[in-house]
């Protein structure tokens, strides 16, 4: 079978390879890959190489953003062929440590998990990959092609889960968010705000294109321009950019009490001097509460799930603004300006 992949670092060997068929090993459940999501994740391993391929290998197959059909399940799997379902990403430490026992293997204690597509497995962009019923996530059938957002999703599903749990450490009536950053974890991010029924902002730089357009249908406002110059003063803040002085900035308009997660990394080597003083005046003055969050547990992924049927799926569907075909695939590496997701469709055979 065919399988999208890359030598970490080094983008000109992007292409198709020739795999077995998945081992049985890799889990009961057997899937056909409908289509694949490209992040900029992938990016970061095709020219950073921050990728790591399976022990014994040089090329990793990417795609951790996954939709597929079940072509065989298992009776006692809740599962049956002609399902759709998205594959969770992370597999926990073997060993296990305290939280990957508990589930909560997005909070590995030890660093010994493997991330499929990302670290140390190989992902789910190839016609067909196995599961274990356990990371199988069955979708809404009405979703359709549009559940290759969950992933992404789920991102910012954990990110309010915990935004709101550290929040009601005292008392906290959120009111206002702000997202900072318009691609799709941003968009995503506001989806969720306003599904929350808070006032919502995003901030980007782009003064047209789907951006702008696509926050005012959620019923939330967009700002083109820093972040200083956006009059808001936000309970919530959920960063996407990763971009340093975005952050400082975004902390300084928050409101006493706030909590602000950050979601993104820089892709880029801009570094800025953080005025550590002024930010934990900020901190400390302000009961403010700063917090990391990365990839996702499996309750994240059934939150997003939920979050996703509850959407408008011709909203849903504007975020997906260019596909391509697995022969092609390393285009998707290439970020037009008008883009957002990047798909590959995988044909069925």
């Amino acid at each position: 079978m065919k399988a999208i992949a890359i030598v970490p670092g080094r983008p000109e060997t992007a292409g198709l390879i020739d795999l077995p068929e998945p081992p049985d090993a890799d889990g009961s459940v057997l899937v056909r890959t409908r289509s694949i999501g490209i992040c900029g994740t992938d990016a970061e391993i095709a020219v950073d190489g921050i990728g790591v391929p399976p022990p014994g290998e040089k090329r990793l197959v990417l795609g951790h953003e996954s939709l597929g059909e079940v072509m065989e399940a298992p009776e006692n799997s809740n599962l049956s062929p002609g399902d759709l379902v998205v594959a969770v990403v992370r597999r926990p430490d073997p060993l296990p440590c305290p939280a990957c026992a508990a589930d909560e293997w997005d909070m590995c204690q030890t660093g010994g998990f493997v991330e499929r597509g990302i670290l140390g497995y190989h992902g789910y962009g190839s016609e067909r990959f196995r599961i274990d019923p356990r990371f199988a996530v069955r979708l809404d059938p009405a979703l359709g092609d549009l559940g290759v957002l969950l992933e992404p999703t789920t991102v910012v599903a954990k990110a309010w889960e915990h935004a709101m749990r550290i929040g009601a450490r005292s008392w906290f009536q959120p009111r206002v968010a702000l997202v900072t950053g318009a691609g799709p974890i941003g968009l995503l991010a506001a989806l969720l705000a306003r599904q929350r029924g808070l006032e919502t902002h995003v901030v980007d730089l782009v003064t047209d294109g789907p951006k702008p357009r696509l926050v005012a249908e959620l019923g939330a406002h967009y700002h083109a321009g820093p972040v200083s110059e956006a009059a808001v003063e936000p309970d919530i803040v959920i960063e996407c950019t990763g971009i340093g002085q975005v952050i400082i900035s975004a902390l300084q308009k928050t409101a006493r009490g706030a909590v602000f997660a950050l979601t993104g990394l820089a892709h880029d080597d801009r570094i800025i001097q953080m005025q550590s003083g002024t930010i934990n005046k900020e901190l400390v003055y302000g009961n403010k509460v700063v917090f990391g969050s990365v990839n996702a547990a499996r309750r994240h992924y059934d939150q997003a799930a939920d979050a996703l049927a509850q959407a408008d799926p011709g909203w849903l569907a504007q975020l997906i603004t260019r596909r391509v075909t697995p022969e092609d695939w390393p285009l998707a590496l290439k970020k037009n300006p008008e883009d957002i997701k990047i798909i590959i469709d995988f044909p069925e055979r």
